[in-house]
């Protein structure tokens, strides 16, 4: 074969191994498409002896349904593969964001950064809470008050826990003026809590315990077992207070022909709002614009669009993390 995709673990070491084996076992010079999404392409061509025929290819899962293609290019990548790959994913009627060689790239990037956001808030909530309704009202309020698929711990569950910790492995070394650890996802691994997807694509347990795909319960790493939502839902909701009353959610929204107007108008009513849900959600918001804007002085993107466009069209935000929402929340 002249084109070699590769989609195994994220571990550097074997797909440095896999890489190497096949450069030297196939004639042909083959071009290396990697699906990696959080290891830099430049570490895998020079440990594998690539020679600059690799390029990150991420697709996002599942890859037959999701439009998202983050190209990523080394500074050794051959210009004529990184041109074949571009009409390639335009072939393969692919919305292709190119992002700069660094890891976890764009995606990742700010998925991970959020993700170690909304740890430290239910760590900061713990004050008042248990952990069980700090991972509740952190993950409504990512979800319902800023109007996401699903709250930021059932993305975690979805793409598992295990992964993310794979990830952030990856990408803790490469910036050394941040922590990107979680040791909440080492004690929920240790304890057996992974979260991912079944072979029929059912959800597995996480976070939170699915019955039907929907959550059930919230694992509470002290007690080592599920909490029954029933038992906590009401009391949280009451805490974070009501949603703007122009909400509507996030299913409803992606399809309003004038969406732009109601989110202003959504958020508008929500910057008034002086509810924990809404405080929680206002200063939720603007830490992703921060890492939006950080992933653009970092380098990782070259444009405030490219950023936006891995947001919606890989996890399908309603909006763009780079807006002007939230950018007064700070005040």
């Amino acid at each position: 074969s002249t084109m070699i995709f590769e989609a195994i673990v994220e571990n550097i070491a074997v797909k440095t191994k896999v890489l190497s084996q096949i450069n030297t076992n196939n004639l042909n010079s083959p071009w290396f498409f990697s699906n990696t999404s959080a290891i830099p392409i430049h570490e895998l061509d020079e440990n594998a002896g690539l020679g600059g025929r690799i390029l990150g290819f991420h697709f996002y899962n599942p890859p037959a349904v999701q439009k998202l293609v983050e190209l990523i290019s080394a500074k050794t990548t051959q210009s004529e593969l990184l041109d074949f790959a571009g009409s390639y994913a335009k072939n393969l009627r692919k919305t292709m964001v190119p992002a700069n060689d660094f890891a976890g790239f764009i995606g990742n990037g700010h998925f991970m950064r959020d993700f170690l956001y909304a740890k430290g808030e239910i760590e900061r909530l713990q004050a008042e809470v248990s952990f069980a309704e700090a991972v509740y009202m952190i993950n409504k309020v990512s979800q319902d008050f800023l109007l996401r698929p699903m709250g930021i711990f059932q993305l975690c569950d979805y793409v598992g826990l295990d992964v993310c910790q794979l990830i952030l492995r990856v990408m803790n070394p490469y910036f050394s003026g941040e922590n990107l650890h979680s040791p909440l996802l080492d004690e929920l691994i240790a304890q057996g809590v992974r979260g991912g997807q079944f072979p029929d694509g059912s959800q597995k347990d996480g976070f939170f315990k699915y019955e039907k795909n929907r959550p059930s319960a919230i694992y509470d790493p002290k007690q080592k077992g599920y909490l029954s939502l029933a038992d906590l839902q009401s009391r949280c909701d009451d805490s974070l207070g009501p949603l703007p009353k122009v909400f509507q959610p996030w299913k409803a929204v992606i399809a309003l022909a004038a969406k732009d107007t109601f989110l202003q108008s959504y958020f508008g009513e929500l910057q008034a709002l002086n509810t924990l849900g809404a405080q929680l959600a206002k200063a939720y918001g603007l830490r992703s614009r921060e890492i939006g804007l950080q992933l653009l002085s970092q380098g990782v993107a070259e444009k405030e669009n490219d950023v936006n466009a891995v947001l919606t069209t890989g996890f399908y935000h309603a909006y763009g993390p780079i807006n002007n929402y939230f950018s007064e929340v700070s005040k």
